[in-house]
């Protein structure tokens, strides 16, 4: 499970990130580009990011192993 939390805040950090540039103009050619919702979706995005990727880790390294 901690594998999986590490890899969706990655994907989450680079989705929201993605979304945000997309919004801002410097990626065009999606339907969102010029959107107001998804404008304010994508640094919510970009920010779950780190907390699920740092969760993950810290998970990884304190959990126990099992007997």
């Amino acid at each position: 499970m901690t594998v999986w939390k590490l890899v969706l805040g990655i994907v989450l950090v680079l989705l929201g990130g993605l979304l945000t540039l997309e919004l801002l103009g410097y990626v065009g050619g999606g339907f969102m580009t010029g959107s107001r919702t998804w404008e304010e979706i994508g640094p919510y995005v970009a920010m779950t990011g780190p907390v699920m990727a740092i969760s993950g880790l810290v998970l990884a390294f304190t959990a126990r192993p099992r007997a």
